[in-house]
Parts: structure tokens; C-alpha cells; sequence
């Protein structure tokens, strides 16, 4: 049951991230228009898009793992049989949540890039 309520926040965490980059894509649709028209390629607008996001979540992880790490120790020397946790799990939850990530966000950084730039100039 525990795997299923994780799956579910985590599917919930996506529809959130993916909210998060139409709606910064629909505010950024002219200026993708604008650099689509100036010569810049679909990789280079999708990477624009998404260097933001992989920086955000970069940051939330800086924070996010020195605090996680200090909390587990401490709930964990409570135990009669303790055992040591290592470093290497949390930089694999945060490379689950980068990858989880890019692959949200770069979806709609590639759908935004490949429109029309006509339709997103039309009425300038």
C-alpha cells in the first residue's frame, strides 16, 4: 500500500510540475516565436526551457538532502539495531527527481517548440 500512495504522489507531483511549465510556456510563447523566427533550433529552445527547471530542482536537492540526511540519523539512532545510511540513496532519489523532471518539462518545452511561430507573432 505504500508503494501505490508513492506512485500516486509522485504522479501528483508531475501533473504539478507540468501545470508549472505550460503555464510558463504559454507565458513564454511569444518569445520562443520571436527566437524560433531569429534562427534558434528546436534542441536549443527545449534546453533554454528546461535549464531553468533542472536548476530549480538542483537547488530544492542542495537544501532538501543535508536536512533529510540529519533527520534519518537521528530517527534512526532511536532503534535498538541501527544501521549507518548512506549518502548514495539520497543522490539516487535526486536523480530520480531530475530525470522525473526533464522528462515533465521537456515534453512541453519540445510541444511549445515545434509550433507555428506564426500563430504566436500573429497579433504583434
Amino acid at each position: 500500500m505504500l508503494s501505490v500512495f508513492s506512485i500516486l504522489a509522485v504522479c501528483i507531483a508531475c501533473l504539478g510540475l507540468f501545470g508549472l511549465a505550460s503555464f510558463s510556456a504559454e507565458k513564454r510563447t511569444k518569445e520562443i516565436g520571436v527566437r524560433k523566427v531569429l534562427g534558434a533550433s528546436v534542441p536549443q529552445l527545449v534546453g533554454l526551457f528546461t535549464k531553468e527547471f533542472v536548476l530549480l530542482v538542483l537547488t530544492a536537492n542542495v537544501v532538501a538532502i543535508p536536512v533529510a540526511y540529519y533527520a534519518v540519523r537521528q530517527w534512526l539512532q532511536e532503534f535498538a539495531y541501527r544501521i549507518d545510511i548512506g549518502i548514495d540513496m539520497f543522490l539516487i532519489a535526486a536523480l530520480a527527481a531530475l530525470a522525473i523532471a526533464v522528462l515533465t518539462v521537456s515534453y512541453q518545452a519540445f510541444r511549445t517548440a515545434t509550433a507555428n511561430p506564426v500563430e504566436a507573432l500573429k497579433y504583434e
